[in-house]
């Protein structure tokens, strides 16, 4: 196998870690293969979109999620190191209201895939950090919604001592209480 999968606390979100070949000049991996993602996970999914931010340290972006369109994410870090998290919002899940948080960096080479139904959100720890995600299905304005990423509903321990920067929509975010959810 290409890489190696590990499902978090939260069992449908999984760590995927590739092989990675290096030496002095250098390193490669493969960073996605649709057939081997389907062999190790035994998802089937169709990814339509790729996203690529960049992003000072401190700022916070999430925890977001579409309402309707709900899409997957497959997330790594090519440049610095975020920590990244992904609450369940499906209210049939055994793990409603739960969280689960993964350092992705650019020396870990780590991927996060976050299921469709949960929301997704990271804060930079390093200088900068440059991340990218592809998705299940098309980002719709109309669709998308935020989680406060400090409900104490929630618990998230994220691991900064510092206020993060917040873009508007995410300073003003709903609380899980008050949140759409999926069924």
């Amino acid at each position: 196998m290409p890489f190696t999968v590990t499902p978090t606390a939260l069992p449908e979100v999984l760590v995927l870690e590739p092989r990675v070949f290096g030496d002095a000049r250098g390193f490669f991996y493969e960073s996605f293969n649709a057939r081997d993602f389907t062999q190790a996970t035994g998802l089937q999914v169709e990814f339509v979109q790729d996203n690529h931010s960049k992003s000072a340290r401190g700022v916070l972006r999430g925890l977001h999620y579409q309402i309707a369109h709900a899409q997957g994410k497959l997330v790594r870090v090519v440049q610095g190191e975020v920590f990244d998290v992904a609450v369940d919002l499906r209210r049939s899940s055994p793990t409603f209201g739960q969280w689960v948080g993964v350092h992705l960096s650019a020396d870990n080479h780590r991927q996060l895939w976050v299921p469709p139904g949960f929301a997704h959100g990271f804060v930079v720890l390093s200088e900068s950090a440059e991340f990218l995600y592809k998705t299940t299905d098309y980002w719709y304005a109309e669709h998308e919604r935020s989680l406060l990423w400090n409900d104490p509903a929630i618990g998230i321990a994220w691991p900064i001592d510092f206020k993060p920067q917040l873009a508007a929509k995410d300073a003003a975010a709903k609380l899980f209480a008050e949140a759409d959810t999926y069924e």
